[in-house]
């Protein structure tokens, strides 16, 4: 027995927080795993509906003045995460890893008795374990003061502020839709290699380009069906590989392509003669994904975050 011995062994007091840190470990395990809420988490967006805990918001004081004068009552800042493994498809996995974490973060909204999540930002984060992305959404958990609370809480990815205009206008923001597609281009008869015909349309790898963007607004479509009648605040990332082939062996590219978009429930009304169409901006410079702008950007990094 060494002079240091009494100091490595643990008091009832750091066996206690210890057994308490993997009770509690074991509960956020099992949540993941069921689609519920901590306990902990629970307990805390209770304490900050009901009044023990001080609520907190994500918003802007400018913000906080509109939401607070249209009846919108801030509860909690609300976040969620999905940590997932790219093992079928990077490009897929983000509809999975977004839809992940929107489950969750309703969930949360809903534990704190809200109507709605305001300014969520979307966080898209590489990271270098497994091949592996971090999808996170956080916003500000509001009740509207003359409604009970709700079994599906909105997910409203644009500012505060505009969300009040929207309403305003009879435009409900309610979630995120997601459109991801990938596919492989075999050029067996050496159609892309077009160098020496001079300046000529490259038909095949527009064709193929082509085909998968349809195929994710298509998805897009489908995915924001079920959540309204339309979509705004449209962002596109794009990606085009080439692997060149060995001795006699043709070239293959890889090609993916997703589309993020806010969906909303708009009124229909008298000057409106048809829905809402589903318009993709197809952007034509650098992609706004791995922008600087406050808003309107995902995608890339943690530094930078912002609603679509």
């Amino acid at each position: 027995m060494s002079q240091f011995d009494p100091f490595n062994t643990p008091g009832a007091d750091s066996a206690a927080q210890q057994a308490a840190n993997e009770r509690r470990l074991i509960d956020i395990v099992n949540c993941l795993h069921s689609g519920a809420v901590p306990e902990a988490t629970r307990a805390r967006l209770e304490s900050s509906r009901k009044g023990p805990l001080p609520w907190t918001a994500t918003l802007t004081p400018a913000e906080l003045l509109i939401v607070r004068s249209h009846g919108l009552k801030p509860v909690a800042a609300v976040s969620a995460t999905c940590w997932l493994h790219h093992g079928w498809s990077w490009t897929e996995g983000h509809a999975q890893g977004w839809g992940i974490a929107m489950k969750r973060l309703r969930a949360e909204a809903k534990a704190a008795g809200a109507n709605a999540v305001l300014d969520v930002k979307m966080r898209t984060i590489p990271l270098g374990v497994e091949d592996s992305t971090d999808f996170t959404l956080i916003g500000t958990a509001v009740r509207v003061e003359s409604l009970p609370p709700t079994q599906e809480p909105i997910v409203a990815t644009v500012p505060a502020f505009e969300f009040v205009k929207l309403l305003e206008a009879d435009v409900v923001p309610t979630g995120i839709a997601i459109g991801a597609k990938y596919d492989w281009l075999t050029d067996w008869r050496r159609r892309t290699n077009q160098t020496w015909l001079g300046n000529i349309e490259n038909t095949a790898l527009g064709s193929f380009w082509e085909q998968i963007r349809q195929r994710a607004h298509a998805e897009l479509r489908e995915s924001a069906r079920s959540q309204g009648n339309g979509v705004l605040a449209h962002v596109n990332f794009s990606q085009l590989f080439e692997f060149e082939g060995g001795e006699n062996q043709p070239k293959r590219f890889l090609g993916r392509h997703i589309v993020v978009a806010t969906t909303v429930d708009a009124k229909r009304s008298a000057p409106f003669r048809h829905d809402i169409q589903m318009m993709v901006d197809m952007h034509a410079g650098t992609t706004p994904l791995i922008g600087t702008k406050p808003h309107h950007q995902s995608y890339a990094s943690n530094e930078k975050t912002g609603a679509i």
